[in-house]
């Protein structure tokens, strides 16, 4: 399979991704849409005419509540939901807690936010993501995902020490199967299914890291004052591949894919430390993980 190219690049903005681009009618549900990338990707999409849904675990004005580590929250979100669905950008997300939490269902908070309840949120909505007759599931993924695989033995940290990187990283790992899956599975309802890294962006999801991570990143400095290096992306920046996959025309069609924060498709390199791990996008793993979280899902 050939590697996709755009005409962007890393500095693309979410705007600038849809210049040009009517996207009236069209109805999109983004998860952490108040702030962050994912407030950027809502501003672009309305922008461009979309009728958008921002789902956040504390609504205010229009938004609707969700929480994702709660499937309860989920199922009571998809059972409110009438007609067709043209797009769902799985962007909420926690990183590096830490310390091990866990969901009221028992799975590590990490993995039960960024992924399970982005599970139980899409495959509720299949049947409006089939009625929009072209719908795409964004997947909001991470470098992180290049530092661990899904592991399937103790994903929850029962046994093996828990360390925030790793439960972060396998978390993403899981998000971009979830693209994998969801792309074999319903291709001929008209759904397509992609992931993406949005790469270095100063957002609220850094703010479980403490100062000495943030200046080993070169991003705060000895006063504790936030900065910006060279390979940061302004939020508007981070938000352009989350709209490239969400509505640009130049995604119909596509599915299946990992895009790297530069708006290209990623390449899949053996032991690198950029583009898209083998793991993250290996269809016996995303198979194994469908149904492990359709058991997870049913049992709660």
């Amino acid at each position: 399979m050939t590697r996709m190219g755009t005409p962007f690049d890393a500095r693309t903005t979410a705007a600038e991704i849809l210049a040009g681009v009517d996207l009236t009618g069209r109805r999109i549900i983004v998860t952490g849409g108040a702030s962050g990338i994912g407030l950027e990707t809502v501003r672009a999409l309305r922008g461009a005419g979309a009728e958008v849904t921002v789902a956040t675990r504390n609504p205010t004005g229009d938004q609707r509540a969700l929480d994702l580590s709660d499937l309860g929250s989920v199922r009571a979100f998809v059972a409110g939901w009438i007609g067709p669905v043209h797009a769902i950008v799985a962007n909420a997300g926690i990183m590096a807690l830490p310390t091990r939490q866990v969901a009221a269902n028992g799975w590590e908070l990490q993995l039960a936010t960024n992924f399970l309840g982005h599970f139980a949120l899409i495959t509720g909505l299949r049947e409006n993501l089939r009625q929009a007759g072209d719908a795409r599931v964004v997947m909001v993924s991470s470098g992180a995902q290049l530092l661990s695989p899904f592991d399937f033995d103790d994903s929850h940290f029962e046994r093996r020490p828990y360390d925030p990187w790793v439960a972060y990283a396998q978390s993403k790992t899981a998000d971009a199967l979830l693209a994998v899956g969801a792309a074999r599975r319903w291709a001929a309802d008209g759904i397509t299914a992609n992931a993406f890294e949005p790469g270095y962006v100063h957002t609220n999801l850094q703010r479980h890291l403490d100062d000495d991570t943030m200046r080993a990143a070169g991003a705060m400095d000895d006063e504790g004052n936030l900065v910006t290096p060279d390979y940061y992306k302004t939020p508007e920046q981070g938000a352009s591949t989350s709209v490239l996959l969400a509505a640009s025309p130049l995604l119909d069609g596509v599915t299946g894919r990992y895009f790297s924060s530069d708006n290209q498709e990623a390449e899949e390199v053996p032991g690198a430390t950029a583009g898209v791990a083998a793991w993250s996008v290996d269809p016996a793993a995303a198979d194994r993980l469908w149904e492990y979280a359709l058991t997870a899902a049913a049992a709660h």
